[in-house]
C-alpha cells in the first residue's frame, strides 16, 4: 500500500479516527470535572547545613550530596515507619498519604518541595507538618540514638578493660608492674655502675653492698618479666577501648549538630491549602487519554480494513464454482423439449 491508499482508508474510516479519541477525551474530562474538589498544599524544606561541607560525620557530602539528600528524604517520606507515624498524628490512612504525597527537588539544589493533595482541606497542613517533621527525625534524630548507643558500648568496653587490669593487679599483688619494671631496670644499671666504681677504688664493703642490691633488683626483674605480656595486653585493650570511646563521642557530637541543623521549625515552611485547579488536572488527564484514544482508533481502523479486505477476497469463490460445473450439449437440451 502507498501513502495514497492509507489516506483513502483514513478518509473512509474517519468516523473511527475522530470518534474514539473524542469519546475517550470526553469521558476523562467528565471524570475530572465531576470529581470532588481536591485541595493541595506545599511544604518547603531548605537545610543547606545538612548537605555538603567537609566536617566529620556529615552524612551527605561530595558532588552528589544534594541528590543523595533528595533521594533519602523521598525514601523516608514514603517509608512504612514514617507513614505510620504521620497516620497516627493526623488520622489519615497510610495508603491515602502515599497516594497524595509527592517530593520535588528545586533545580539542582538541596531544597525540596513536599506537596500533598486530598479531598479534605483541613488535613493538608497537618499532614505536611507531620510528614516533614517525621522524615527529618527519621533521617537525623535516629543518628543521634545510634551514636549514643556507640558511646555507651565504648564506655562499657573501657570500664571492662579497667576492671580487668584492677583484678590482675589484685591477683598478682602488684600495681603498675610496667612502671616498676622500667624503674627497677634503671636502678639496676645505676647499681652496676656503682659496683664498677667501688671495684676501681678498692672499696670491698661498697662492692658487697652494690652486689646485694644488684641481686635483689635482678630478682625483682625476673619475677615481673613473665607477668608483663599479660599486663601489657590488658593495657592495649584499654587503650583501644579509650580510642574507640573518643571516636564515638566525636560521632555523637556530629550527629547532635546535624539533628540541631535539621530542626523542622528552622528548615521547613508550610504553605496554605488551596483548591487544585481543575483545568490543570484536565490538561494532565485529557491529553494522555486523547492520545491513547487516537492510537486505539488507528488500531481499530486497521482491524476493520483487514476484515473488509477478507470479505472482498472471499466473494469470487461462488462464480468460480459455477464455471467449474460441466456444460450440457445443445442437442440434448433440444431433444429433451416436447
Amino acid at each position: 500500500m502507498e501513502i495514497v491508499d492509507y489516506l483513502r482508508v483514513a478518509r473512509r474510516r474517519l468516523w473511527v479516527l475522530v470518534g474514539v479519541p473524542v469519546l475517550a477525551t470526553g469521558a476523562a474530562a467528565a471524570i475530572v470535572l465531576f470529581a470532588p474538589q481536591q485541595f493541595g498544599g506545599t511544604a518547603y524544606v531548605a537545610a543547606p547545613a545538612l548537605v555538603g561541607g567537609g566536617a566529620a560525620g556529615t552524612q551527605y557530602s561530595g558532588t552528589q550530596a544534594a541528590n543523595q539528600f533528595v533521594a533519602a528524604f523521598g525514601a523516608a517520606v514514603t517509608s512504612p515507619r514514617v507513614l505510620a507515624d504521620v497516620a497516627g498524628d493526623t488520622g489519615v490512612a497510610p495508603e491515602r498519604l502515599r497516594d497524595g504525597l509527592a517530593i520535588t527537588q528545586v533545580g539542582a539544589s538541596s531544597q525540596l518541595e513536599v506537596t500533598y493533595t486530598a479531598g479534605d482541606r483541613a488535613t493538608v497542613a497537618p499532614v505536611l507538618t507531620a510528614t516533614t517533621t517525621r522524615a527529618l527525625a527519621f533521617l537525623f534524630s535516629s543518628q543521634v540514638g545510634i551514636a549514643t548507643g556507640e558511646v555507651e558500648a565504648a564506655n562499657a568496653d573501657v570500664t571492662a578493660a579497667t576492671r580487668a587490669i584492677s583484678e590482675w593487679e589484685k591477683t598478682n599483688k602488684v600495681s603498675q608492674p610496667d612502671r616498676i619494671y622500667q624503674a627497677t631496670l634503671g636502678e639496676l644499671t645505676s647499681l652496676r655502675q656503682q659496683q664498677l666504681s667501688m671495684q676501681a677504688v678498692g672499696n670491698g664493703r661498697g662492692v658487697d653492698a652494690a652486689t646485694a642490691a644488684i641481686t635483689a633488683a635482678q630478682k625483682k626483674l625476673d619475677e615481673l618479666g613473665p607477668k608483663l605480656p599479660d599486663y601489657q595486653a590488658l593495657l592495649a585493650q584499654r587503650d583501644a577501648a579509650t580510642n574507640a570511646l573518643s571516636q564515638a563521642r566525636e560521632g555523637l557530637q556530629a550527629a547532635r549538630a546535624q539533628a540541631q541543623a535539621a530542626d523542622p521549625k528552622q528548615v521547613t515552611s508550610i504553605g496554605e491549602a488551596h483548591e487544585v485547579s481543575r483545568m490543570a488536572e484536565l490538561v494532565r488527564t485529557a491529553l494522555p487519554v486523547g492520545g491513547a484514544g487516537l492510537l486505539l482508533g488507528v488500531l481499530l481502523v486497521g482491524v476493520l480494513e483487514l476484515l473488509s479486505r477478507g470479505r472482498v477476497a472471499a466473494r469470487p469463490a461462488a462464480p468460480a464454482a459455477t464455471a467449474a460445473a460441466p456444460s450440457v450439449p445443445a442437442e440434448t437440451v433440444t431433444a429433451a423439449r416436447p
